[in-house]
């Protein structure tokens, strides 16, 4: 892997520079050395040839430490009526580039997406070297959503989730990644990998899930009440600021 920083935010006032970091995966079997140091991959940039990803403040399961919750019980007992299933298809197995898929994801994202996402985007994520597995969920034998994931050597990412909102009710995305998380438990695995978490909105995943911990820039962190305490607190970045960051990125990037 290769690992480097980027020029970002500035604030001369009170001498605050920041610098964000990043990496490029070289090897697949590199990725479980990548999530353990916090990163997450990269996809705002459908240019980009190498796999790039970038540190944040992720959170994870230790599956050691995993245990159903009494909200996990909950949303599975309303579910239940409903006789709930889901496939774990290789991504080789599952045809990605199938335009009635490709449409629910994109629905899903104009409605549950900060910003939505174009069909040139989601099909650079779907042809990541590093997808390994589609899990289709089912309810009463009929499709209600997918999850796009990474899965190497007993760590999961759980990347993308789109499903149906139709059905809320049901709290389908809790169920969802409850169902994932289960899984990778019962397949023996140490860690899933959740993505960022800031904001209150990123609350369910910290109230939901037990075995959480936290990358803090250094190491992972056990304190769920000091995470709940800096989503609480996050600010909520504009999109022109995110836009000045990313472009700062990418104009790195196309240094090196």
């Amino acid at each position: 892997m290769i690992l480097f920083r980027s020029e970002s935010f500035v604030d001369y006032k009170t001498y605050t520079f920041n610098y964000a970091s990043y990496c490029i995966k070289e090897h697949q079997k590199e990725l479980p050395e990548i999530y353990a140091k916090g990163f997450l991959p990269y996809s705002n940039d459908i240019d980009l040839k190498q796999e790039t990803y970038y540190l944040a403040r992720s959170l994870r399961v230790n599956l050691k430490d995993f245990k159903e919750s009494s909200e996990n019980r909950r949303v599975s007992r309303k579910i239940e009526p409903l006789s709930p299933s889901f496939k774990v298809i290789p991504i080789n197995q599952f045809n990605v580039d199938d335009a009635d898929f490709k449409k629910y994801c994109i629905d899903f994202a104009k409605q549950r997406f900060s910003e939505p996402i174009s069909s040139e985007r989601l099909n650079y994520i779907l042809h990541a070297e590093s997808i390994s597995h589609v899990f289709q969920f089912e309810l009463e034998n009929k499709t209600v959503g997918y999850v796009i994931s990474i899965i190497e050597q007993g760590c999961l990412h759980y990347w993308f989730a789109f499903f149906n909102l139709d059905q809320q009710e049901y709290s389908l995305g809790k169920w969802m990644m409850f169902s994932v998380i289960k899984w990778a438990h019962e397949q023996g695995m140490e860690h899933v990998y959740l993505g960022t978490c800031y904001g209150e909105k990123s609350l369910y995943k910290v109230r939901d899930f037990k075995g959480l911990s936290y990358f803090d820039g250094n190491q992972w962190i056990h304190d769920v009440k000091l995470l709940k305490s800096k989503c609480k607190s996050d600010a909520s970045f504009t999109s022109d600021e995110f836009k000045q960051d990313t472009d700062l990125y990418l104009e790195r990037l196309s240094k090196l």
